[in-house]
């Protein structure tokens, strides 16, 4: 480039104004999106024009993307922000539920079955990476308590209620309770980590806890709604139907243990790109499994096996596991908007029954209810004041992720079998779920933020040089990178 032309460019540079902010993300985020669909459309030809069978898919994505960056962009001073994850779910909603447009966009069942396969598979490989043992030996008993007790007791009261409002048959009404009870680390890690970030509950470990107990808490439920899985689509005696469930889960678990000693032993620590190695063999098994133990007609081993492959994965691979768990961060950014986004696209509002949608709120407001007051009740004699204690209550309440893993699971064995009675069962666990994400995700982000401050007292270190106090951080939030 001659000196004129370097100059031109320069003073034009200088001139005029640079987009920044606001503006400039929407430009950036809106040349992404369609270069996107540009790609896709180059690739597929009609099948991606309305009408098409990838066209639906595509535009749950990009509406979902769009819908989850318009949620986390509503701020309130002090609070953290809501869940990205609301947007999203919405944003599939409103798209099956308004006239004609939803026809455009139609997703084929089968299709958004395996994508939402898919997308569990790498939530259960990042919830396996993301468990901490250390972590567990720290807090000992009243971590074991806050996982294991809530989950429990409300899938058990959900489950009677259930049974009893709703007329759903034992096996389906425990498989709603366990879908409902898992608590979302989507929503309580960020918010835990923004309370530490300022101190608040640190000198105690609260959002250490909660964060820890988190991922136990998840791998329950979802142990939990294996084997009720595997009993509702059982055939056979009753006791027959639980060996089976139970079958299932061991299973699932040995097949688990020795796919991740596997992955302990290969590839090698010398082999080049090890750390994509790693992650392409941990994500394809994961999603072999899932996969496959649909095929064999034991959907509740896949889950577990996934589970207990990427734990003892990490376990061998120690730290190096960061770099696993950062590569499976980047997947689930791809699957987060189009999981939730086809959830909310299985939601017909016109077919919803307003007896059940009311029924279900009723039962879901029985189990989170009960599951406030256990989780007070537990975490007496942890050396926890009584506003520590209702602050972890409150804490303890907000679901989304693996309702949405899991939520949709049972309604898509269901259709696999072709059974309209399994179907309509599988369509209010789904309903259900949807509605226990809307009710508790913003409350629990609102809650959490509005009640740490003010039940939690706050940590700070001395001055430096004169300055003002610091806030405490806690523990270095690199050890809950991998949460969901």
């Amino acid at each position: 480039m001659c000196w004129r032309c370097a100059f031109f460019f320069g003073s034009l540079k200088r001139r005029c104004p640079r987009p920044r902010g606001l503006f400039n993300l929407v430009i950036t985020q809106a040349c992404v999106l369609l270069l996107l669909f540009g790609a896709i459309w180059s690739v597929t030809g009609s099948e991606c024009l309305p009408g098409g069978k990838v066209f639906g898919v595509v535009v749950v994505f990009i509406a979902a993307v769009l819908g989850g960056r318009l949620v986390s962009m509503v701020q309130f001073p002090g609070l953290p922000p809501l869940p990205p994850l609301l947007g999203m779910l919405l944003a599939g909603l409103v798209l099956r539920n308004i006239p004609y447009v939803s026809e455009a966009v139609y997703v084929q069942p089968a299709w958004s079955a395996a994508l939402r396969s898919v997308a569990l598979a790498v939530i259960l490989a990042r919830a396996g990476l993301g468990l901490d043992p250390s972590a567990l030996r720290r807090l000992k008993a009243v971590c074991l308590r806050v996982a294991v007790g809530p989950c429990v007791l409300e899938a058990c009261v959900v489950g009677l209620a259930a049974h009893y409002l709703l007329s759903m048959p034992w096996a389906w009404a425990f498989l709603l309770g366990f879908v409902l009870a898992a608590v979302s680390p989507a929503v309580v890690v960020p918010s835990m980590l923004l309370l530490q970030k300022e101190g608040y509950g640190c000198d105690k470990g609260i959002p250490t806890l909660l964060m820890a107990a988190g991922s136990f808490d998840d791998i329950l439920a979802i142990t939990g709604f294996s084997t009720c899985l595997g009993v509702a689509f059982s055939t056979g005696s009753t006791w027959m139907s639980v060996l089976k469930g139970l079958l299932e889960v061991v299973g699932g678990m040995l097949a688990g243990t020795v796919l991740g000693f596997f992955l302990c032993l290969f590839p090698d620590k010398d082999q080049e790109d090890i750390v994509v190695t790693r992650s392409f063999l941990l994500l394809g098994l994961s999603i072999f499994a899932i996969f496959l133990t649909q095929v064999l007609g034991a959907s509740g081993a896949g889950g577990l096996c996934t589970l207990v492959l990427a734990f003892l994965a990490a376990l061998g691979w120690g730290n190096d596991k960061v770099g696993v768990a950062n590569v499976l961060g980047r997947c689930w950014d791809v699957f987060q908007p189009l999981l939730f986004g086809l959830i909310g696209a299985e939601i017909i509002l016109t077919t919803l029954s307003l007896n059940t949608v009311g029924l279900g709120v009723a039962v879901i407001v029985i189990g989170l209810v009960l599951r406030l007051v256990a989780t007070f009740a537990l975490v007496h004699g942890a050396g926890f004041g009584l506003k520590e204690k209702l602050f972890i209550a409150i804490a303890w309440l907000p679901k989304a992720t693996v309702q949405a893993a899991i939520g949709s699971k049972a309604l898509d064995t269901a259709r696999d079998v072709g059974d309209d009675a399994l179907v309509k069962l599988g369509s209010d666990v789904l309903t259900l779920a949807v509605l226990a994400i809307l009710i508790t995700a913003p409350i629990g982000a609102l809650g959490i933020g509005l009640a740490g401050p003010r039940l939690l007292s706050r940590q700070v270190k001395e001055a430096v040089n004169g300055g003002p106090p610091l806030p405490v951080q806690g523990q270095d939030p690199v050890l809950f990178e991998s949460r969901l």
